[in-house]
């Protein structure tokens, strides 16, 4: 599936938004879905976040691309990729303004984000985890006292930080990348997220360590604005399709390196 991305930033942001609002909702794909531009799915995403959506030789890639590749595909569209604020996606602003059909950003379905927006069926098991300096670790929270410890805005991880971490300092950070970034310079000593990113951070980077997993049992959907049934069906049966006929197994050992246990 032929793929294009979007990387929104300010000076383009009005424009998109003004032409998803002109048309939006009015085209649709197969089976009668809406779809704000015809011939695609929008899809809004916040980068970067690895292996889930990433840029990579100034494209777009990862495990949620191309699962929502298989929606438009099922559609008879090509999936197009706009970046833009993880809270903003949570919030459902993003689909209140018509800018983006869905959005796949490894997204925890939360009761409270359900207020703002529909999710599919989850795609996605995950829980928390903490990343710190190979030369200064923790085993367990206990051995975060003390800690720096940077969480992403907006994040299950921020949460639980902001909730448990009493004897850490919390430092709130706009993306993931400023969060490692943070770690790497020595602005903090620890970074929490979600233990698939981290994970691949630390595979691909010498000098880090996991300190220990949080089981939150989190689960990620993809998520649309409220009331697109639709949508939701869509999304819905392409999720159970590809888990059925084993094309997800595929997708998920590509980026995790094996199957689903």
């Amino acid at each position: 599936m032929k793929r294009r991305s979007s990387l929104a930033i300010a000076a383009v942001g009005a424009l998109l938004t003004l032409s998803a609002c002109g048309g939006g909702g009015e085209s649709t794909a197969e089976g009668g879905v809406p779809v704000v531009e015809e011939g695609k799915l929008t899809t809004c995403t916040h980068l970067s976040y690895q292996p889930f959506q990433f840029e990579k030789d100034g494209e777009v890639v990862g495990f949620d691309v191309d699962i929502v590749d298989a929606v438009a595909k099922k559609l008879g569209v090509e999936q197009e990729i706009i970046n833009t604020s993880f809270e903003t996606i949570t919030s459902g602003a993003e689909f209140n303004q018509n800018k983006c059909d869905v959005a796949a950003a490894a997204t925890t379905i939360t009761p409270e984000r359900e207020e703002a927006t529909d999710f599919s069926e989850p795609y996605f098991d995950a829980n928390q985890a903490i990343l710190t300096k190979e030369d200064k670790t923790a085993e367990d929270e206990a051995g975060l006292k003390g800690f720096k410890v940077a969480a992403q805005a907006g994040t299950t991880g921020l949460d639980y930080a902001t909730e448990n971490f009493k004897d850490s300092e919390v430092i709130t950070y706009e993306d993931l990348p400023l969060s490692l970034e943070a770690l790497k310079t020595g602005q903090v000593d620890a970074v929490i997220n979600d233990n698939g990113v981290l994970y691949n951070y630390n595979n691909e980077n010498e000098g880090f360590a996991i300190g220990f997993d949080i089981q939150t049992d989190e689960h990620y959907g993809i998520s649309m604005k409220k009331g697109n049934t639709e949508m939701k069906k869509a999304v819905d049966d392409t999720i159970k399709e590809i888990k059925d006929n084993g094309e997800y197994d595929k997708i998920y050992e590509k980026w995790f390196g094996d199957a689903p246990k």
